[in-house]
This record gives structure tokens, sequence and C-alpha cells, in this order.
């Protein structure tokens, strides 16, 4: 089949190398156009239009994919079918009604639970122990068309949002080819979704990503790797009246200790390790990067930081 290709970030890339690897013909790929990024804030191409111009692959960068000149070029490319992977824009029933296949979806969630932009993270956070990706096709309703195929996949303790993202893409990649070799061959059905369990993943927003010191250190665990490493876990440290402003930190994954010593947010600063107090146990910091630096082991900022008596996270 012809496929026009959707996607923009990183996790897009292994989707499209596997199509562009299989039987089918990528004939070209849509994506976000060119974003400030870096210290200069200078204009960056997406890693979906660098892989493309890599492979020698057409790459269509609109400001929306309702622009006439796209959809003009879309309908001259005649696409069989398109494939998307966390493309990044709203797709109207005039480029939806192109394809003779339709539109599919590769999301990163079992559908219809965590429909949305952050289906990964906010799994994450809620504690679910099973996660997963479906293909589905696209309607105007955000991400409520029938599926076309799935996988489960195991949220392990220790997960990030960012290793649980790379595991699924590389999942899902092969999901999608194997979806798209079936809508060839006309041997797929469609599963409507479920009306009755549906939740949703919004974009996390830099206050979701505040922790709350006085929440369990469960919650403020999953937090931490639900928001890692995008938009980065972060607190702000308090010294004592008088002696300073409060600094803004980004912390990364952390460890449980089975202690209750620490009220809510007071820090203490150990050989090799710094603990943090939490509504429940005490918890041990893993990396810290303080605003405008590196990221660093704890063990080490604690050692460097002098830190005033009765400084805490807020």
């Amino acid at each position: 089949m012809r496929l026009v290709f959707a996607g923009t970030p990183e996790v897009a890339v292994p989707a499209l190398e596997a199509l562009a690897a299989s039987r089918h013909e990528v004939v070209a790929v849509l994506t976000r156009p060119d974003a400030p990024a870096g210290r200069g804030r200078g204009p960056r191409e997406s890693p979906v239009a660098k892989r493309a111009a890599e492979l020698g692959i057409e790459v269509l960068k609109p400001a929306s994919p309702s622009e006439p000149e796209f959809l003009q070029r879309l309908a001259e490319l005649n696409p069989d079918c398109c494939p998307v992977v966390a493309y990044g824009a709203i797709l109207r029933r005039e480029a939806l009604d192109i394809p003779e296949c339709g539109w599919v979806n590769l999301h990163f969630s079992v559908l219809p639970a965590w429909r949305g932009a952050a289906p990964v993270q906010r799994s994450i956070m809620a504690g679910d122990e099973v996660t997963g990706a479906c293909v589905f096709s696209i309607v105007e309703e955000l991400d409520a068309g029938p599926v076309l195929g799935l996988l489960t996949e195991r949220i392990l303790d220790t997960d990030t949002a960012g290793d649980l993202l790379e595991r699924l893409a590389g999942f899902g990649a092969a999901l999608l080819k194997d979806v798209i070799d079936h809508i060839e061959n006309g041997d797929i059905s469609a599963v409507p979704q479920a009306v009755d369990s549906v939740s949703y993943a919004p974009k996390l927003t830099v206050e979701d990503a505040r922790i709350d010191w006085n929440r369990p250190a469960f919650a403020i665990d999953r937090q931490i790797r639900g928001c890692t490493p995008s938009p980065g876990a972060w607190t702000t440290l308090e010294s004592p009246a008088g002696s300073g402003e409060a600094a803004r930190f980004k912390l990364g994954p952390i460890a449980n200790v089975d202690e209750d010593t620490l009220k809510p947010g007071d820090i203490v600063v150990e050989k090799n390790a710094v603990r943090v107090g939490t509504a429940t146990t005490d918890i041990l910091l893993g990396e810290v990067q303080p605003h405008g630096k590196k990221r660093m082991n704890a063990a080490d900022w604690g050692r460097g930081a002098k830190l005033d008596d009765g400084a805490r996270f807020v």
C-alpha cells in the first residue's frame, strides 16, 4: 500500500523505520513544523523529519493539516492509508476522507483507558500495573475510533515514562506494521471501544509536576517517574526565614525506605544519601538538578550544598 506517515517526536521514529522497511511504500511523511530548541532557540526539525530525510522520503510540514495546500498535496500523493504516531495536531474531516483505507493511529495505552496526549505518564502516575499500545481507526472524536490491534505491557516498579515509552515504541512499531499488512489483506476487523470505561490523559503541565511532600511516598515516587524525563518533577528548597529565597530543583527517580523519621519536606544529608520526609515513609533522592545546572547524584549534591539548618523542600 501507499502510505503517508504522520509523526513528530523520537517515539514515532521506530514506527516510521518499520514501515519504510516493510512491503509498503511510504511516499511522504507529515510532521510538525520546525520549532525553537536548544540554548540558542534556533529552529530545529522534528526527529521524524530528520529520519525521513535520511531515508529519502518527502517531508510535509504544514502549520495545520487543514491547509488547502497540504490537502491538495495529500490528494496528489493518493495514499491508501495514513498511519499516525504522536503527530501532534488535530485531523479534520477533509483530511480524514482522502485515503481510501483511512487514518490509523498507534496510541500508547489500552483504549479506552487514557485517551489523550500523555497516556504513559498518566498511567504511571495513577499506579497502573499494566498498560500497552493500540492501533485504532481515527475518527473526529479524540482517540475514540474502533480498535484494530492491541498489545499489553507490564509497568515495572522502576519504570520512568521515558523507559516505558521506549519499550512501547518498539513493540508498537511492529504492531502498526502488522495492522497495515492485515488492512491490505482485507482480513482484519475493527472492535468498537467500550463507552463505560473511558479515562483521559491530558498533557502534563508544570504544576502537575510539582511535588507535594504532604503526599504518601508511593504517590511521590509515581509522580516523579511519570514526569521523567519531561516535564521533570520539581520542588523548591526553602531556607529558614531571612536566609534567602526559595530555589527550584528538578528531581529524578527516588528510592523508598521503610522508616518514618522526618516531617514532610524535611531534609537530612547523610554520608552517602539525602533523605527527605513525606506523609508516610522517608525517601532517598536519586538525582538532583538545581535550576540552570546539570543533573547530579543526590549524595554529591548534598555534600556540596551546605544546607542551612532547617532547610526543607516545599
